[in-house]
């Protein structure tokens, strides 16, 4: 995953020249999540869930290839890069439904929390690897090997759940289809004012914080005058910072609350403000260590946000709290075209100041409007 946001970056600068288009681009692999959330999320109440790890796994294996295909015979363009990532993001949002889901199978609510936050040491220890490798596979041998190299990751994947079996799990009793299985969804979440703040504050991280990764490509190359491997260290900085965020979480050991999400994203956008200064301050090495404390906190909000949506609900709705989730950061391409749009406007920094400062307010405001959530 993270080895095909680095190529995905640097192949889309490359074509375009343009942070505004690189965040476009970046928007194609999240769109989908919000028209597929709810659905996928129905889906994976009815059908095994580690079978369609599987099959969205291999999904994305063919479209990477194929993207590799396009761009080692010189034939890709923007058109071709844009519509293989929106057909990836329509498999990934089933695979992000599911796989929240399939974790709550597998551990139970009482230990949810530390089951998501292994799982994420896991995945962000694959992200690390897959940034630093991909960035020295592009520098070497180009976009084209890299988007191979990525395919092969996500054949691995799906290989490796082969042996998995699918554990005991609540009878749903969803008989009719899988629209209205959506539709009743939806119908809770309307009634649910808690369920509806939770969205929005998680679509508010996303819009707000997550973005901030497609700037990345700019930043490593025209802020910070690095290349691909610099642009891979960037987003091994990320991965570490979740890594360290997920770990402190796991050795707290007890589920954290709204006040603690809260508190959460608070830090998370003041750790942006700090970002976007930080290029003219201490210099590429001061970045990594801001951007790791970025990316903590926003691990720790991504980790608050998934379990507290999973527990907010009764056992034969989890697939589709996990849709609830996935429809939430599927307006991630908002944050994406407004931050590229700020940056090709006034400059990376004041387009990362300005979105923390922004994801700062707003957990302030709900904390503040919405008391409820800090007691959840």
């Amino acid at each position: 995953m993270m080895g095909e946001v680095v190529v995905l970056g640097w192949l889309s600068l490359e074509l375009t020249d343009s942070p505004f288009l690189v965040g476009v681009a970046m928007g194609m692999r999240m769109l989908p999540l919000f028209f597929v959330g709810v659905p996928a999320g129905a889906l994976a109440d009815r059908f095994p869930r580690h079978r369609l790890l599987m099959l969205t796994g291999a999904g994305q294996a063919l479209t990477a290839a194929t993207l590799g295909a396009f761009t080692l015979f010189g034939t890709v363009g923007l058109g071709h890069l844009l519509v293989l990532t929106l057909a990836a993001g329509v498999l990934r949002g089933i695979e992000h439904a599911a796989r929240q889901s399939y974790t709550h199978d597998v551990v139970g609510a009482g230990a949810l929390m530390n089951g998501l936050a292994v799982l994420g040491v896991g995945m962000r220890a694959g992200w690390l690897v897959g940034s630093l490798g991909v960035g020295a596979v592009i520098a070497h041998f180009g976009s084209g090997v890299a988007y191979l190299a990525v395919a092969l990751g996500f054949l691995g994947g799906a290989l490796a759940l082969l042996p998995a079996a699918a554990p005991p799990r609540a009878r749903t009793a969803d008989a009719g289809s899988l629209w209205r299985s959506a539709l009743d969804f939806l119908v809770a979440v309307g009634r649910d004012r808690t369920l509806m703040v939770l969205m929005m504050l998680t679509a508010g991280a996303e819009i707000l914080g997550f973005a901030h990764q497609a700037l990345l490509p700019s930043l490593a190359r025209d802020v910070l005058h690095t290349g691909p491997e610099g642009l891979g260290a960037l987003n091994a900085a990320r991965a570490v910072g979740g890594i360290l965020g997920l770990a402190a979480a796991f050795a707290r050991g007890s589920a954290g609350g709204g006040a603690l999400f809260l508190a959460v994203l608070v830090t998370f956008g003041a750790s942006l403000v700090v970002l976007g200064a930080a290029p003219h301050l201490v210099g590429f090495v001061g970045v990594l260590v801001v951007l790791t404390v970025v990316n903590a906190a926003g691990a720790l909000a991504d980790l608050l946000a998934q379990s507290l949506l999973q527990l907010s609900v009764p056992a034969h709705l989890r697939g589709r709290a996990g849709g609830a989730w996935v429809v939430a950061i599927g307006l991630a391409p908002l944050g994406q075209l407004q931050i590229g749009a700020l940056a090709s406007l006034f400059g990376v920094s004041i387009a990362l100041g300005t979105s923390g400062l922004a994801l700062a307010m707003l957990a302030g405001t709900t904390a503040l409007l919405f008391p409820r959530v800090r007691r959840v």
